[in-house]
């Protein structure tokens, strides 16, 4: 069995759709996927299914919902009373999020590693599990909570695919996506230092640079800050005609760029596209 929250929340059983009648066991369903093996109490479960406005009879529906599901997907999933709340195993059956974490994991700590082919695959089979936006048929209580946090990991898989396919020297193709994804998240940094890489790459330094100014302006206008380092090291980079903006030939020995966090963002930015 299947269970799916990374686009609409659904379970499919050999290939076919099991039915989920109604939203709210849904979102019971889906807060349970979400926490993994964590407990949710039966307070955050009344928050994620009713909000702020519960009925009388929380605790007996919430009952009568899990049973439901735990007689829907018999032997697939086992649902577990542990006082104040429940938890959910589902040992024998898949969960994209379960499988879109782990890949994400490593295609990131491969991209850390210099491992860029390994890298790109990895997250572009991660990316490949989603459906479209998480939990859109499920109560918006539980949306508004947890949704943005998945987005986050989402984009952050994405970024770190984008890092790795620039290593490669995979830059004409990303043009488009680039330009696609800076318009869509205008505050997103990485995409727009990455879409300047690009248009650099691409003989087109005064778009680079006119993109730059363009963020600039609206970080200062709509949040009254400047760019951050990653950006400002870019621009710097693409001012000056630096050759570190193009992939390694060669791999070379990496400096203050590992895991632990240490080296500047640009450095950081120069390491993931394989140049140092």
């Amino acid at each position: 069995m299947e269970f799916r929250v990374l686009g609409p929340v659904e379970v499919r059983h050999n290939g076919e759709e099991v039915p989920l009648d109604g939203m709210k066991p849904r979102t019971v369903l889906a807060a349970l996927l979400i926490a993994g093996n964590r407990m949710v109490s039966d307070a955050e479960m009344t928050r994620y299914v009713w909000g702020q406005h519960p009925p009388n009879t929380v605790n007996a529906q919430i009952y009568s919902y899990v049973s439901r599901l735990r007689k829907l997907f018999g032997q697939h999933a086992t649902f577990m009373r542990r006082s104040p709340g429940y938890l959910l195993r589902i040992e024998s059956s898949r969960l994209d999020l379960a499988e879109f974490e782990e890949q994400a994991l490593h295609g990131q700590t491969a991209l850390l590693d210099g491992r860029f082919e390994e890298s790109a695959a990895l997250l572009r089979s991660a990316l490949s599990l989603w459906r479209g936006r998480a939990l859109v048929n499920v109560s918006e209580y539980l949306s508004d909570a947890e949704g943005p946090r998945l987005e986050e990991a989402r984009i952050s898989a994405l970024a770190g695919r984008v890092d790795a396919d620039l290593a490669l020297g995979r830059h004409i193709p990303l043009l488009p996506e680039l330009t696609r994804l800076v318009r869509l998240y205008p505050t997103q940094e990485r995409f727009r230092a990455q879409l300047m890489t690009v248009l650099y790459r691409c003989d087109r330094q005064a778009d680079a640079l006119a993109l730059y100014e363009q963020g600039r302006r609206m970080l200062a206008d709509e949040l009254g800050i400047d760019p951050g380092s990653l950006l400002r090291g870019v621009h710097h980079a693409i001012l000056t005609g630096s050759p570190e903006l193009w992939p390694a030939r060669s791999r070379l020995a990496t400096v203050g760029v590992a895991g632990d966090g240490s080296g500047t963002s640009l450095e950081n930015h120069l390491f993931r596209i394989g140049k140092i």
